[in-house]
């Protein structure tokens, strides 16, 4: 049941992280930047928070006027045993009569039920809702996502790059149903956590910032179907004769551009080698997605997935091989536009 699922995910100490002010405003603005409109009038859902101290419901209700929305829900989910209703607060009108709409106007409330995002009491907000802005449980993330998906919303959430590799994810990336933020997640996110947060033995980062308990981590991304202008902005590359020469990676100049033994394709292990020039399928790292351009690569599959070899009913390598090493990461496999296209990438 989703309510034993999320009331699980609750309990999981080290599954709580709560997104900083400046990392939601740093998002938003890639895509108030590309559409400046994109929140005109919407109405605005942030579940899967505690409304008194979420960042999201600070950073929608401040700009409210200035993003012209149209309504702001946030809604949270309890597992208290001395408190079973969750909180909900909602900003749609200059309640205080000062002239303007912000955080002064927020109302709160208690749900009538415990704000499990699955009960039909959140499912009527989130039918109500244009555009979904949260940070889900990451153990919880393919429900979240479906249950959004299954509403037709659009959406901007945070989880863990690992979840491109889902099942339920990956084939959604491929037909460009859903993309990565702005946001670069090579970057790693600071989240704010609870003060029994325990740290693991190689945590090596910053435990606190601006007198707030913090973690990082590592392959934190948005997922979003809110388009912004980075997914638009094609890689400048080298040919591969030029790689060979000029690459600043070792590996490409020792190595070449190996071929795979059970899959008809080259492996690039850097997103900047990628070679200008090959017509052929590449695998590369997942970290790819982070600078993928639909107008300049189409998405062939993923190892060790395979999804579309699978429904081809074809043989279905466990993983891809290179004679003599080990075998890779995972890797995206990626082709070139067909040249001759408009979008086609250049030499």
């Amino acid at each position: 049941m989703a309510h034993n699922n999320l009331s699980k995910a609750k309990k999981v100490k080290n599954d709580e992280f709560y997104t900083q002010y400046c990392d939601i405003e740093r998002e938003m603005n890639a895509y108030i930047e590309y559409d400046p409109n994109i929140f005109q009038g919407k109405v605005i859902l942030s579940p899967c928070d505690d409304p008194a101290c979420s960042n999201f419901t600070k950073y929608f209700a401040q700009n409210f006027e200035a993003l012209g929305l149209k309504k702001f829900i946030s809604t949270s989910y309890s597992s208290d045993e001395n408190e079973t209703r969750g909180k909900i607060y909602t900003i749609s009108y200059d309640k205080t009569g000062d002239g303007k709409i912000d955080i002064e106007d927020i109302e709160s409330d208690y749900l009538k039920g415990n704000g499990d995002y699955n009960t039909d009491e959140v499912k009527l907000l989130r039918d109500e809702a244009d555009i979904i802005v949260t940070n889900p449980p990451f153990s919880l993330f393919r429900d979240f996502l479906s249950w959004i998906l299954d509403a037709g919303k659009q959406f901007c959430i945070i989880g863990n790059m690992n979840a491109i590799t889902y099942k339920e994810v990956f084939p959604l990336i491929k037909e460009n149903k859903i993309w990565l933020g702005a946001t670069n997640f090579n970057n790693g996110m600071y989240f704010q956590v609870p003060a029994d947060f325990t740290y693991t033995d190689a945590y090596k980062f910053n435990r606190e910032q601006n007198g707030i308990k913090v973690n990082r981590i590592s392959g934190v991304c948005w997922f979003t179907n809110l388009d912004h202008g980075k997914r638009h902005k094609s890689l400048d590359l080298m040919t591969m004769a030029d790689n060979l020469r000029y690459s600043k990676h070792k590996k490409i100049k020792q190595n070449s551009y190996p071929e795979y033994d059970n899959y008809d394709a080259i492996e690039v292990c850097f997103t900047d080698a990628i070679p200008s020039d090959y017509p052929g399928v590449m695998g590369v790292p997942i970290s790819f997605l982070d600078k993928y351009c639909s107008e300049q690569f189409d998405i062939i599959d993923i190892n060790p997935h395979f999804f579309s070899i699978v429904e081809q009913g074809l043989t279905k390598p466990k993983q891809l091989k290179i004679a003599g090493q080990k075998d890779p990461y995972s890797r995206i496999l990626i082709k070139h536009k067909e040249r001759g296209d408009a979008n086609s990438t250049q030499n």
